[in-house]
């Protein structure tokens, strides 16, 4: 028997659910947390952006920070989870995998995934469902998982 993983996730919070048949419930495994991810930028900054002079002229302006401290958080969640999947892919603890998740963070999911998982997905959606209970993410998935 074929044990089907769901993972509903955004750059915040994730779920992830099991099917134990492929017309069963959900069950949940596992609820994870990253609320580096909700900050504001200001607060994941250590200080103040530097201060610069204009090449022409007289004025001052604030430097932009180069890389976004949002986008930096949600890349490490999902390099986590990415991890969390690798590990149990090699255990076998799933044999598919769906993946539902907010499109931005689709994207960096499919980014940092192994080859080896890769090829144990077997459905993805591009909708932000993980506040959902487990029957309203059910049905966002095909009959037969």
């Amino acid at each position: 028997m074929a044990i089907s993983w769901v993972l509903a996730a955004d750059s915040s919070q994730a779920k992830i659910l099991r099917a134990d048949n492929r017309v069963g419930p959900l069950v949940a495994i596992e609820e994870l947390e990253h609320p580096e991810s909700r900050k504001r930028d200001t607060e994941l900054y250590s200080d103040e952006p530097g201060r610069a002079f204009d090449s022409a002229g007289h004025g001052r302006h604030a430097m932009e920070n180069e890389v976004d401290a949002k986008k930096e958080e949600s890349i490490r969640f999902a390099k986590s989870l990415c991890e969390k999947l690798r590990q149990a892919a090699n255990d076998k603890a799933f044999d598919k995998l769906y993946i539902l998740a907010a499109p931005a963070f689709l994207g960096e999911l499919r980014d940092c995934l192994d080859d080896h998982v890769k090829s144990l997905v077997a459905g993805e959606v591009a909708k932000d469902v993980v506040k959902q209970s487990p029957e309203e993410i059910r049905k966002k998935l095909p009959d037969f998982l």
